[in-house]
């Protein structure tokens, strides 16, 4: 959910809640209480959930990042992160990331602007002094103007990814010494990796899916043979889970560089495509994975 449905809910929730009952948990006190919630919850399910092509396509257009406090100077260099974001968002153009020719554009970010608002990452965490207002880490959500974006795009030569988009099932083996492992949909050892993934993915606007520990048993799906099994035999669990398209990532901690050896594989109509990177951290490795499957998908070429 987005921060600001969650701030809805909580507003609706808090008004009927019995505060005084410290011996019980708390409850909701009135039917209308609860069909408020219920209503917002189907109404965020509709509106981009699984809300279609229009509401996914509306998401595009939007990107966040970190920042300190709410002043301006920041919130111009947020602007200028998410405007790089969103437009890599848009076309599925990886290439893009660190572009010389976009210098020019982050100056005045603030001009493909449409909306904007925070949330407050230690919200229900007071605040004691004027100190901790100013340094305070909020999310910043930038809605951009979809006309605006697309004509830039169009003046560095090149376009919108319309095309309803496929989802991507992820098989990612992580090593690091003797540790190894797939990162799956419901192991505790890889909830760090599966948050990365899914924040990876969200950023490049692709949906992704990941293997349960269940479905890898099933079909005998280890890890230190995940780069080197065809695509044949984990077509099946990426079909059970309504996914389109494979992209196989291998992660092996290198202690000389402080960072990870990264190398990647996806085969998409008929043709095989390979990348790599090292040094790197893991979410930037995810980052570049999912992007890379997007350039892909998107016709931009090879990562």
């Amino acid at each position: 959910m987005r921060p600001s449905l969650f701030t809805g809910i909580k507003e609706i929730a808090m008004s009927g809640l019995d505060w005084n009952n410290t011996t019980r948990p708390r409850r909701l006190t009135s039917l209308g209480v609860a069909a408020a919630i219920v209503g917002i919850l189907l109404a965020a399910t509709l509106a981009w959930g699984d809300g279609g092509p229009a509401a996914a396509s509306a998401d595009r257009y939007q990107a966040q990042t970190i920042v300190t406090g709410q002043a301006e100077p920041n919130r111009s260099i947020g602007f200028a992160a998410c405007l790089e974001d969103v437009l890599i968002k848009v076309s599925g153009a990886l290439q893009l990331a660190g572009d010389p020719r976009l210098a020019a554009y982050k100056s005045r970010a603030a001009d493909f602007v449409s909306a904007y608002h925070y949330h407050d990452q230690m919200s229900g965490t007071p605040t004691r002094d004027e100190q901790g207002t100013r340094d305070r880490p909020y999310d910043l959500i930038v809605d951009f103007d979809a006309t605006k974006i697309d004509d830039l795009l169009k003046s560095l030569d090149l376009k919108p990814w319309l095309s309803q988009r496929s989802v991507l099932a992820v098989f990612v083996e992580m090593e690091q010494g003797k540790r190894k492992y797939i990162v799956t949909a419901d192991a505790k050892q890889s909830d760090l990796q599966r948050d990365s993934l899914h924040a990876a993915a969200a950023k490049r606007g692709v949906g992704i899916v990941l293997p349960d520990v269940a479905a890898l048993t099933t079909s005998k799906i280890d890890g230190a043979e995940l780069m080197a099994m065809p695509s044949t035999t984990l077509a099946p669990v990426a079909a059970k889970q309504g996914a389109e398209a494979i992209l196989v990532g291998r992660l092996v901690w290198v202690d000389a560089e402080l960072g990870w050896t990264t190398e990647w594989r996806m085969e998409w109509q008929n043709r095989p495509h390979q990348w790599q990177a090292r040094g790197i951290t893991f979410d930037d490795a995810f980052r570049r994975g999912i992007g890379g499957a997007a350039q892909i998908l998107s016709g931009n070429g090879e990562p």
